[in-house]
């Protein structure tokens, strides 16, 4: 029977039946295997929250253990209902597919400007989205066992974009993290009509540059899942090639035509929940930055 399907259907069904599985939603407090919600203190009786999953091997007394992890936050993408995202951190994929449950994977929300939930497009409060990561990437470091010098931040679509324009955003938060991932977009690679913020090009493509500055020496991976130059020629024009990888994916080659199992569009951030030989290349460059923990220079 399998011989006479087509060589794209094949892949596709390949993919969907091995794809990694997200750790469940649950209530109550963080434990291995699930992904909970947490509320912290100061955003009581609203409903900003972050996402937390621990490793497989976390146990409430990795102090007495001398355990440390490292920590994967991801920002994600916009609303746009058209590629399936919804917005929302529960709707993240990105880190776990680099984690697989060897990390402590965050999805960190984006601040409304009203303060009391989580923005599902575009920023919201730029300085109090930036606060939060500032606040609670430590905490959670310190609650958690969270490596201190092994936090990577990734990101897809709009999160790719934040990776550089709030991470990067000041010289505190940009103190934060030992790596940078980037999946589909990137801050500064072309003009977003309609904002304030990325738009003129060249006045956004100017302040981003600044951003790119605060890398300092630390390695920044770029994957892109459409064949366009934008981003590399940005990136090429501003920044040392020796500290920064760019990695094109052919997602219909790799899962065939889309929709289907796998997600409704190439513009995804579930691949990295399947094994591919670029998925492969994302955790070994993800191995290399753990080995190198590069400080800020």
């Amino acid at each position: 029977m399998w011989r006479h399907l087509a060589p794209a259907l094949l892949l596709t069904l390949r993919a969907v039946a091995t794809e990694l599985p997200l750790p469940g939603l649950a209530e109550g407090p963080p434990a291995p295997g699930r992904r909970v919600a947490v509320t912290p203190a100061e955003f009581a009786g609203t409903q900003v929250h972050h996402l937390l999953a621990l490793p497989d091997a976390w146990t409430p007394d990795w102090r007495a253990r001398g355990q440390h992890w490292p920590v994967i936050v991801e920002f994600t993408g916009n609303y746009h209902p058209a590629s399936g995202s919804t917005g929302k951190v529960e709707g993240a994929a990105l880190g776990f597919g680099l984690s697989r449950g060897e990390a402590i994977w965050v999805v960190l929300p984006y601040i409304a400007a009203d303060g009391r939930r989580n923005e599902t497009t575009w920023w919201g409060d730029i300085e109090a989205t930036v606060r939060y990561a500032k606040t609670n990437i430590p905490r959670i470091c310190a609650e958690f066992g969270g490596d201190p010098a092994a936090v990577l931040l990734c990101g897809f679509s709009r999160g790719a974009i934040a990776v550089s324009f709030l991470g990067l955003h000041d010289d505190e938060i940009a103190r934060l993290w030992c790596g940078f991932w980037a999946h589909d977009h990137f801050d500064g690679a072309r003009e977003w009509r309609g904002t304030s913020w990325g738009s003129p090009l060249a006045r956004y493509q100017a302040e981003a540059a600044t951003r790119l500055q605060r890398l300092r020496g630390r390695p920044l991976l770029v994957t892109q899942g459409n064949m366009n130059r934008d981003t590399r020629d940005f990136l090429e024009a501003r920044l040392p090639r020796e500290i920064w990888t760019f990695e094109p994916i052919d997602l219909p080659a790799l899962f065939g035509p889309f929709p289907n199992g796998v997600a409704k569009d190439p513009h995804t951030d579930r691949w990295l929940l399947h094994e591919t030989s670029v998925g492969s290349r994302v955790r070994a460059w993800w191995t290399q930055v753990l080995a190198a923990k590069v400080k800020p220079q």
